[in-house]
């Protein structure tokens, strides 16, 4: 069916995978990858790391050239974005907000999320940033290299990221996190207060159980930001990252299933039963096959590329159920954490290693099973604890917790772990 044409709506890591995908099945048809920033489909982690810090230049993040997309026959729509759409049947059609129209047979939404906004007193003041996309870095960078006094609202890994890299270029900086602990919802206790202590020791001020009474400003700028008790901090600037929200417009527009996000299911199908989502817009069956939750909204790059390829193949009419162990890793200054696993649910943990000596492993158990850890500055225990997972094995927490033998020597079959 060469006539066929492909909608992907959304030029993000997931909408470029897909179209990657759709070519390496061997599909021939014509793909049209419309995306509404007026850049080239490019890396998001690096804008909050290497990018806020002068490491990067533009061509250091970018996916694919568009010369890559012209070789594939896949039309690269940029600086557009799809205003309406609606279903004719098998097919449909789009509306750019440009004007054009696109007749599709098969559509994929790979629309990303959007920053959660704050609405406080003097949130519309000069010199507040949201860091999301290459035109938030591109816009804060060089008010970054001016500032002198940086508060980050949030001490999520955007926040922390944020913080990290501004202190590296030698701001004064500020956290401030509204919850009792950083990266809460994430990671273990012993994880937040590591982070806690590592962004201390390297200067960063922080500040938990924060509660915000509003933003201040001078002629229309921001100075600081006000606390409930009365305290002001100074801020030349301040960024916001309190998390991310999907975007479901379309999917809404369509009719499809919304609910925390673009419903589908194990193989990337919406509720139509024609139209596929992958990435930070969806909310999936649980693919982590030790996951307790029955259904998630994964962020990361790893899920946008998996449920990408698992979409690509259902557009093809093969479905296959989306099967991962999810992956995360966050850089904050010279401190790498590397997520393998989803720890929800946990009921013990072993603390491997000593914090204090930035060098450490957090594994998580539930009955007994190794389901995920946090490995901070320790390559090669999360690769040998990702592998085990993925090969559906395990690491006793009794072998996990002897640091004298190397985790990759620890891990056996789970048959042998429950007979033990």
């Amino acid at each position: 069916m060469s006539g066929d044409l492909t909608l992907i709506i959304g030029a993000s890591q997931a909408g470029v995978q897909l179209a990657t995908s759709l070519r390496d099945l061997g599909d021939t048809a014509p793909i049209v990858l419309v995306g509404e920033e007026n850049h080239r489909p490019y890396q998001r982690p690096p804008l909050s790391k290497g990018w806020l810090k002068g490491e990067l230049t533009p061509e250091d993040v970018i996916l694919r050239s568009r010369q890559w997309f012209a070789d594939r026959n896949i039309e690269l729509i940029s600086g557009d974005s799809i205003v309406h759409i609606e279903r004719d049947g098998l097919g449909g059609t789009a509306r750019t907000a440009g004007g054009r129209l696109i007749t599709f047979t098969r559509l994929a939404l790979a629309t990303g999320a959007s920053p959660r906004k704050l609405t406080l007193p003097g949130s519309d003041l000069y010199g507040i940033y949201y860091l999301r996309d290459a035109d938030d870095a591109l816009t804060l960078e060089p008010h970054l290299r001016e500032a002198e006094h940086v508060v980050v609202i949030g001490g999520g890994f955007i926040g922390l990221e944020t913080a990290a890299s501004s202190r590296v270029v030698g701001k004064a900086v500020t956290v401030l996190e509204h919850a009792p602990r950083l990266v809460g919802r994430v990671v273990s206790e012993d994880t937040s207060a590591f982070y806690l202590d590592a962004h201390r020791r390297r200067g960063v001020n922080v500040v938990l159980d924060a509660r915000i009474a509003g933003i201040v400003g001078d002629d229309g700028r921001v100075t600081g930001v006000e606390l409930e008790d009365g305290t002001v901090i100074p801020a030349d600037i301040v960024v916001i990252g309190v998390g991310v929200l999907p975007r479901v417009e379309l999917a809404e527009q369509l009719g499809l299933n919304v609910d925390g996000g673009i419903v589908v299911n194990e193989h990337a199908l919406t509720s139509d039963g024609l139209t596929v989502a992958a990435g930070d817009c969806t909310i999936m069956p649980n693919p982590y096959e030790r996951g307790s939750l029955p259904t998630v909204r994964i962020e990361s790059v790893n899920n946008a590329v998996e449920q990408a390829k698992v979409a690509a193949a259902t557009l093809l009419g093969r479905p296959a159920p989306y099967r991962s162990v999810p992956w995360f890793w966050s850089d904050q200054a010279d401190v790498k954490l590397q997520i393998a696993g989803l720890s929800t649910g946990y009921d013990e943990i072993v603390l491997r290693g000593e914090p204090a000596n930035e060098k450490f492993t957090v594994l998580y158990y539930r009955d007994g099973l190794l389901i995920a850890a946090d490995c901070v500055n320790h390559p090669a225990e999360f690769l040998a604890i990702r592998h085990a997972i993925s090969r559906g094995q395990t690491i006793p927490a009794a072998a996990a917790a002897d640091t004298s033998v190397p985790l990759k020597k620890s891990v056996v079959d789970i048959a042998v772990a429950v007979a033990v």
